[in-house]
């Protein structure tokens, strides 16, 4: 079954203060060593919660007054899938047309691409033929693409059910969940389960690594280039330098 390709909490295990693994152990505190960084991308209108879920995510914090987020935001994470840990690189993008030349420019080499929408606002969910459209031409056709009606919370306010989201997933093959950035619900069911696609894709050898288009550096490139494949982060896993400004 392809994932419109339903979640359950049950497939997932949460602990905080450490590093979630999805298999259900923790994987070893310190030093970060690891094996693959995957780039994400956050795309969707504005004010649909794309700086929340990233703050959400990384540092299991709601942000009530997020401000819109001006060209990109960054913020990292590292998981382990499968044994393997991964650091995940987040740019979280704005949503304002104004800026969209700018964000496209980050879409290039993303492995993953979040695309969210707002389930109490049905505008958002009308735009997001356009994202996708985006999404697919600037993105490497392996990209993993992962739906998120975000604001669950709030669904005494629903615009978009459910089932017509899931309908538009299907058409269009992608992962789904809804989630909701105040209570966490499912956040790191959408993060992790697009990670899981993308370390399938490699190990099935779908992906070319060489390829910059990937989205996915090495290890031991990492190591090349810099010496240690685990600079820059701190004890959380987010970028010592690098702080989500939502």
């Amino acid at each position: 079954m392809s994932l419109t390709k339903y979640l359950t909490t049950a497939d997932y295990y949460r602990h905080d203060g450490g590093i979630l693994n999805i298999n259900g152990a923790m994987a070893n505190q310190g030093p970060y060593n690891y094996s693959y960084i995957f780039k994400y991308i956050i795309i969707g209108d504005m004010g649909v919660g794309k700086s929340c879920l990233l703050h959400q995510f990384t540092e299991k914090k709601f942000m009530a007054d997020c401000p819109h987020t001006i060209g990109v935001e960054f913020g990292t994470r590292i998981i382990e899938v499968n044994g393997q840990k991964i650091k995940l690189q987040i740019w979280d993008t704005a949503g304002q047309e104004r800026f969209r030349a700018v964000t496209r420019s980050y879409y290039r080499g993303a492995a993953g691409a979040l695309m969210v929408y707002d389930i109490t606002r049905r505008a958002t969910y009308n735009h997001l033929s356009g994202w996708l459209t985006d999404a697919r031409s600037l993105t490497n056709p392996n990209t993993v693409i992962f739906l998120i009606g975000n604001k669950g919370d709030l669904d005494g306010q629903r615009e978009v059910t459910y089932d017509e989201a899931k309908r538009f997933a299907e058409e269009n093959d992608l992962f789904f969940l809804e989630t909701s950035a105040k209570t966490g619900d499912h956040v790191e069911d959408a993060f992790i389960e697009t990670a899981r696609s993308i370390y399938q894709n490699i190990q099935d050898g779908s992906l070319n690594l060489a390829e910059p288009e990937s989205g996915i550096s090495p290890a031991k490139q990492l190591s090349a280039r810099t010496g240690n494949g685990a600079s820059g982060t701190d004890g959380s896993g987010q970028s010592g330098d690098s702080k989500c400004q939502c």
